[in-house]
């Protein structure tokens, strides 16, 4: 494996109207990109191997600008992909609390059994992220990756490879535009920075 740079896209109109995204093709907002540009440049002297990307817009478009003058291949990976929330698709928490009461209740005090209506169920959520993993081991440790992708997927990855278990997934939090960093070692994985956003100042959450 190698070290991993886990990056969550920057901010949408979804993310601004907190409604549920999930697998609605959602460009950045204005916003997101200039959290994007402040995310390159505070990675101008960082060395990048590889980049992957969830295949939506929001991730490929922050992956895009990141690495912007690079001359790197972004690899589209679909298991990046957000949760598919179904009916659930562009609604507010309050909407679906009124429409799918039950669903609403799930969220507040997680389950992996939490299902979306017409959606994805959350532990096939998991085991469909967690095959991305497999594509890690392709790299050397001396490389460094570079993952784009949204809050879910990258809250699995990072429970999957510190091995904290999967129900801990509801206590990381991932801001929009953030960066983690995962260094691979022979005893497993180090978790060596969560969720900053120091770079991103004066552009909002």
């Amino acid at each position: 494996m190698a070290k991993l740079l886990l990056m969550r896209h920057g901010l949408t109109e979804f993310n601004q109207d907190r409604r549920f995204m999930g697998h609605s093709d959602i460009e950045l907002s204005t916003t997101g990109r200039q959290q994007a540009e402040k995310l390159r440049d505070y990675l101008a002297d960082e060395k990048i191997d590889a980049v992957y990307s969830s295949d939506l817009k929001r991730a490929v478009e922050m992956a895009e600008i990141v690495c912007e003058g690079r001359g790197l291949d972004i690899v589209t990976c679909p298991e990046l992909r957000e949760c598919n929330y179904g009916t659930c698709e562009g609604l507010t928490f309050s909407e679906i609390n009124d429409s799918y009461p039950h669903v609403a209740e799930r969220c507040i005090n997680f389950t992996l059994e939490l299902e979306f209506p017409e959606g994805e169920c959350f532990v096939d959520f998991f085991e469909r992220t967690s095959h991305f993993i497999e594509r890690l081991k392709e790299h050397r440790p001396s490389e460094t990756v570079l993952i784009s992708a949204h809050d879910g997927p990258l809250k699995i990855l990072l429970c999957r490879l510190l091995e904290i278990g999967d129900d801990h997934w509801w206590q990381l939090r991932l801001n929009n535009g953030s960066l983690s960093i995962i260094n691979i070692s022979p005893r497993g994985a180090v978790l060596s920075r969560l969720n900053d956003v120091s770079f991103l100042s004066g552009l909002g959450d």
